[in-house]
C-alpha cells in the first residue's frame, strides 16, 4: 500500500523515532509503513489520520 507518511513526517521534522512515540508503535514500525514493507493496521490508520488531522485515504492508497 502506497502512504504519505514519510512526507507527512518530514514536514513537521519529527524523526522515526518521534512520530513512533506519538503513535505509540516502535520506530522499526513507523519505518516499515513508510516502506511500504507494512500495512498499519485499522485502529492504527486511524490513530495515523488523527494525528495529521487527514482522512485515512488521505494518507493511504491501496492502488498499488
Amino acid at each position: 500500500m502506497n502512504n504519505r507518511l514519510k512526507v507527512l513526517r518530514a514536514e513537521r521534522n519529527w524523526s522515526q523515532a518521534e512520530l513512533a512515540g506519538r503513535l505509540d508503535v516502535s520506530r522499526q514500525a513507523v519505518n516499515a509503513i513508510e516502506t511500504g514493507k507494512h500495512d498499519p493496521s485499522l485502529p492504527l490508520a486511524f490513530k495515523i489520520a488523527r494525528l495529521f488531522e487527514m482522512q485515512i485515504e488521505e494518507i493511504f492508497d491501496d492502488q498499488a
